[in-house]
């Protein structure tokens, strides 16, 4: 008997390239039926949220794509870049938590001795193709072959803005541990990660890396890379817990209830890491706007908004929704503000420790588009040393780094 034609497997590969990954199948697909968050064939959310964006996209590409607005969804200069990321990483934070958000949902977070790299996306592009897809409006902080040994990378979702594969392929040689939720695992076996470096965990399950506490909380989103989105791995948010400190990680989500529940379970916490960007009106149930993100991180320091710092993150680094490129920084501000928290938005690659000081230099208006709504005034809110910025950074080719996929 004969294998495939050449033409047909040539044909197979281009129809599922790589970066597709795998869908679960054996004993991972038995383990995902027993999931109590899975049900009639699918995962499904907290509460009952869409799994899908909502809205007709008819109504969305006409706004999309209207000039005036096409122009705002990305910066107007250059994205001032950290300079000094890997001599600041050097020497250990003295808090004993220090986090670095290398842009979008990327951090790397230093945490009571330990090194956990968040969500890892050092791709380009957040596609499966290498010319076509959002492409990234700053270069990444620090090469990922100088960023030093990491204790585990957590992957919060399949969404290619989250879970990069040529990133994963680049991680496999370092021997770190993945830690992802249900499913996510398929993606990376058929990338070369051994089955023994995977961990994956349901809601509410935890795993222990080298005497960190890392828990899969829930979150209101989906998942899906390939054409055929059958909803079988898992989305989640973070729960990292060590010695002295614990801290957060939302990866994406619509707001629900169940923030308090984390909170109660698991917090209060010394810092949140709270996606506020990428939110439209056609996908209310699946992202966060500012003022969703902010409530969000007050509810789970118990209703405390004085408790711990957030962080926000998935903005400024790929064009994946409508509103103006600025406007997730400047709502957390006005947010923040209006419920007396503490919120740190640092340059991409500026490691700051919460308890020693948080940066919050508005440096995202001088590389904005102006607008005729004014800003929110910047009076009392803490600055930050001057930073110098990197080079500037080529976006011009194909004018597309303004252009998304849109979300499944």
């Amino acid at each position: 008997m004969t294998g495939p034609s050449p033409q047909r497997a040539r044909l197979a590969t281009a129809l599922r390239p790589a970066a597709f990954g795998a869908d679960p199948a054996g004993e991972r697909m038995e383990r995902i039926r027993r999931s109590p968050n899975f049900a009639n064939g699918v995962f499904t959310n907290p509460g009952g949220g869409r799994t899908a964006p909502s809205g007709s996209m008819l109504k969305f590409l006409p706004t999309y794509f209207r000039k005036e607005h096409r122009v705002r969804r990305a910066p107007a200069g250059t994205v001032p870049v950290h300079p000094t990321t890997l001599a600041d990483l050097a020497t250990p934070p003295a808090s004993g938590l220090r986090l670095t958000w290398m842009g979008h949902s990327s951090v790397l977070a230093e945490i009571d001795g330990r090194r956990v790299l968040f969500d890892p996306v050092w791709g380009s592009r957040c596609s499966p193709f290498a010319a076509v897809g959002p492409k990234r409006l700053h270069p990444v902080p620090v090469p990922l072959r100088e960023l030093g040994p990491v204790d585990a990378v957590v992957i919060s979702h399949d969404h290619y803005d989250h879970l990069d594969m040529p990133t994963i392929r680049a991680l496999v040689r370092t021997g770190t541990t993945f830690v992802v939720p249900l499913g996510v695992g398929a993606h990376l076996e058929h990338w070369g990660v051994p089955v023994d470096r995977i961990t994956e965990l349901d809601w509410h399950e935890s795993t222990d890396v080298a005497g960190l506490l890392l828990t899969a909380t829930p979150a209101r989103h989906f998942c899906g890379r390939a054409l055929r989105n059958t909803q079988h791995t898992l989305w989640a948010s973070w729960v990292v817990a060590g010695p002295e400190h614990r801290i957060f990680h939302s990866g994406d989500t619509g707001y629900f209830p169940g923030f308090a529940e984390i909170g109660k379970s698991y917090g209060p916490f010394d810092a949140t890491m709270i996606q506020i960007g990428a939110y439209s009106e056609f996908w209310p149930d699946i992202h966060m706007t500012p003022e969703e993100g902010m409530r969000a991180h007050v509810d789970l320091q118990g209703g405390e908004p004085g408790r711990g710092i957030m962080l926000p993150i998935h903005w400024g680094t790929f064009n994946l929704a409508p509103h103006p490129w600025e406007e997730p920084a400047e709502g957390t501000v006005t947010a923040a503000r209006a419920a007396g928290a503490s919120v740190a938005v640092p340059r991409p690659g500026q490691p700051f420790e919460p308890e020693r000081g948080l940066p919050l230099e508005l440096w995202w208006r001088a590389v904005a588009v102006p607008s005729a709504t004014a800003a929110p005034s910047a009076t009392a809110a803490p600055k930050s040393a001057p930073i110098v910025a990197e080079g500037p950074v080529d976006t011009a080719d194909g004018g597309d780094a303004a252009v998304p996929i849109p979300q499944p």
